[in-house]
């Protein structure tokens, strides 16, 4: 029998700080570069009739911490119409060198957060300040994104744009939360990219989301919403006009939509490692940069071990026997 702490997801956001957070993931990000991780295959496979959706097991270790940690995750596309997270997820954490059970963690804020943290890090690294941010999508990972890239910059404005009114209400929610910035939801995608400096797709769209001729020089994108073939945010002219081609997980993000289409390999894609652990950035201001992400269980891994030392160190949690 072992002692498992269980964290609801009220609990997660309690202990959750994404300044906090950054350098964790940060951390996981060279760890990952260097190999010093265990990430085996992530399955995903078809769930449901009458709503399906895709089903994903994401399991990681980083070599030296003192847990490693699963995730089961779920999207489904139909849950928006249903007011319900189109990604759901829940984390076990078990302790490393035992293979006892330690947590059990609401994951769906751990998902969010991290992802967010993508975006943050990207930003603080890619794109010159203040951020002029526009994004695409208005569900909760165009929260989380705009959130991190505030924590982890001088962000100026936000511009949103989603075809539902839901853009509207993401607008208010990051105004309410991020007072000091200009937040905006516009009509069409133009206005998106006009001025930005900075544009995020977070989307589940099969079809390019803007004109890649209409990006300014400098920009930097940042894509995490395409992670299967079937799924694309980006069009062969954003691809094309881009110098550097970044990915979280070379190999996988090659297969989405995104590049898959283009004929753009792993080989032509850089380890989103490389900007921390070589430097590997911009040549000039004036080049587009891509940062492409399927989501890496890595990052999964260190944000639940994080939260569950905090937990373990603050008291928070239920504790029940296993």
């Amino acid at each position: 029998m072992a002692d498992v702490r269980v964290l609801s997801d009220e609990q997660v956001a309690s202990l959750l700080s994404l300044s906090d957070l950054l350098p964790e993931i940060e951390r996981a990000f060279l760890k990952q570069g260097r190999g010093e991780v265990e990430r085996p295959p992530r399955p995903h496979y078809p769930v449901g009739t009458e709503t399906p959706g895709t089903a994903l097991t994401m399991p990681a270790y980083v070599h030296g911490d003192p847990t490693y940690a699963t995730k089961l995750a779920a999207v489904h596309e139909s849950n928006a119409e249903k007011g319900l997270p189109t990604v759901n997820a829940q984390i076990a954490v078990t302790d490393a060198e035992t293979g006892l059970p330690r947590a059990y963690l609401a994951g769906t804020r751990v998902t969010n957060a991290r992802t967010g943290c993508i975006g943050g890090l990207a930003a603080r690294e890619l794109a010159d300040a203040p951020v002029r941010l526009g994004v695409f999508g208005a569900g909760a990972q165009a929260r989380w994104q705009t959130r991190a890239i505030a924590s982890a910059t001088n962000l100026e404005r936000v511009r949103i744009y989603a075809p539902s009114e839901s853009r509207a209400q993401c607008a208010s929610d990051l105004r309410e939360r991020l007072s000091d910035v200009a937040v905006s939801a516009v009509e069409s995608p133009d206005p998106v990219l006009d001025g930005s400096n900075v544009v995020v797709t977070a989307t589940t769209s099969t079809e390019p989301v803007f004109d890649g001729a209409r990006l300014e020089p400098g920009t930097l994108v940042v894509a995490i919403g395409a992670f299967t073939e079937s799924m694309r945010e980006l069009d062969s002219e954003t691809v094309r006009r881009a110098s550097r081609l970044f990915a979280d997980v070379p190999e996988e993000v090659a297969e989405t939509g995104d590049f898959a289409y283009v004929g753009v390999d792993a080989t032509d894609l850089t380890p989103f490692s490389d900007v921390f652990e070589a430097g590997t950035g911009r040549e000039n201001d004036a080049e587009i940069v891509v940062v492409a992400s399927v989501g890496s269980a890595v990052l999964d891994a260190v944000t639940a071990g994080y939260l569950y030392e905090r937990a373990e160190t603050d008291g928070v949690g239920t504790v029940v026997e296993l």
